[in-house]
């Protein structure tokens, strides 16, 4: 029997983790399952409780129900694994807080597959966490030679070389940032991760979500049609005709599974930027539609790697929602949000990366260096229109972007002439 401990992978939201636990009573880590909230959990905390342990789990859920306090004695931070099950520890943890007024005591995960009604909601006691899958700097994947925070701080780069081939990107595509797949050597069981994950969430969990039995294969249809428009402004009714062709769903239950598939945290869209340096109807104000991970969009349209060989177009936008994926785990390291800018003229910024203190990255994403010109003077136009804009109203100007960066899938990364950086994934991190 192999007792070898098992080594844990570093994740960027461990510092926002910290810094929760520093600030409040109890951290609730929420995010798609299988995104390793329990195990970055544990790594922090000095006792657990877990809920789903079969050889102790009656007796836990009896004392939970009858005295929870009971349970909250241990060492702090004290962390609760699937604490839905016991849903009564939500107010004891509450009121302990409330008691002690101790910070970093309680931390909380459970699966994103049951909502569970909390006779409290726990504002400024219990403070919620987000995960996300890995990003290509956690699985070790991008070198991080390239820094956002270095590049914001002012920090130039001369030239970068990725080790990631376009063969590397297809498959990290395809596999997923789930930590369980990373280090499976063999490709075909690390890909099979993601298409039961699909399974799991279309015939288990959207049912477990809504306490109300969904069909399976509707849930199926609803991700395969969302996945065909993945990275694209496509209207909500563009998708729901595609799925209810395929099924016969009404428009309302349609919204329902839609909704599920939020709470679960798999739908997962860009918000768009909206700064009107043309004018308000210019811009195009819906959702970019995105998944938390392109491994599910891939396992729901049912494509290998192979299959990219000869469709680059739609590895195009996969390879866009990669991006996306990091730099919102990259964006929560840094205390930023991510978004999008797209107008009617078809000026656009594939994304926004805004920092709390006002600062700003314009980027485009390119699959191939042939595009990079046209990224580029996408960049240079939206900081020229800025500053036109700028010339007309002068109480309330616009920041100019602080950085513009064009991310792609090739080889090397330098800065142009016109200021724009182009960064291969593959050397990026936060």
């Amino acid at each position: 029997m192999d007792n070898t401990e098992k080594i844990y992978r570093n994740r960027i939201t461990d510092s926002a983790l910290e810094l929760k636990l520093e600030a409040f009573g109890a951290t609730l880590i929420v995010g798609p399952k299988g995104c390793g909230k329990t195990t970055t959990a544990k790594h922090y905390a000095n006792s657990y409780i877990e809920f789903q342990d079969e050889d102790t789990r009656e007796g836990l859920l009896s004392v939970a129900e009858n005295m929870p306090s009971k349970l909250l004695i241990g060492d702090k931070p004290r962390l609760f694994d699937e604490w839905q099950d016991a849903p009564k520890i939500w107010g004891a943890i509450r009121k302990s807080v409330d008691d002690s007024g101790l910070k970093g005591q309680y931390i909380l995960t459970g699966s994103s597959s049951q909502k569970v009604e909390t006779a409290h909601t726990g504002t400024l006691r219990i403070s919620t966490l987000r995960m996300f899958p890995m990003s290509l700097y956690e699985s070790g994947e991008s070198s991080g030679t390239v820094s956002l925070m270095d590049l914001f701080e002012g920090k130039d780069i001369e030239w970068e070389e990725s080790k990631l081939t376009i063969d590397d990107l297809i498959y990290a595509i395809c596999r997923g940032g789930w930590p369980q797949s990373i280090d499976v050597e063999n490709r075909e069981a690390a890909l099979s991760i993601a298409s039961d994950l699909f399974y799991q969430t279309c015939h288990t969990d959207i049912s477990n979500i809504s306490h109300v039995k969904r069909n399976p294969l509707w849930a199926e249809r609803l991700i395969r049609s969302y996945s065909r428009n993945i990275c694209t402004l496509a209207e909500t009714k563009t998708i729901f005709s595609d799925t209810s062709q395929a099924t016969g769903i009404s428009k309302p239950t349609f919204y329902d599974y839609f909704h599920d598939l939020e709470d679960l945290y798999i739908i997962d869209e860009l918000p768009a930027w909206c700064p009107a340096i043309r004018s308000k109807e210019a811009i195009r104000s819906g959702n970019k539609r995105n998944l938390v991970d392109p491994s599910i969009a891939v396992a729901a349209l049912g494509l290998s790697p192979d299959y990219f060989n000869t469709d680059f177009k739609t590895l195009g936008f996969l390879f866009e929602s990669l991006c996306i994926r990091d730099l919102k785990i990259y964006s929560s390291g840094m205390n930023g949000e991510v978004s999008y800018y797209h107008d009617r003229y078809g000026l656009e910024a594939d994304a926004v990366l805004h920092l709390k203190d006002g600062r700003y990255a314009l980027i485009e994403f390119k699959l191939g260096s042939k595009e990079i010109d046209m990224g580029a003077e996408h960049l240079c136009e939206i900081e020229r229109l800025i500053g036109e804009y700028n010339k007309k109203e002068k109480q309330v100007p616009l920041r100019l972007p602080d950085l513009k960066l064009v991310i792609t899938a090739t080889e090397y990364g330098y800065k142009r002439e016109d200021g724009v950086y182009v960064i291969p994934i593959g050397c990026l991190k936060n």
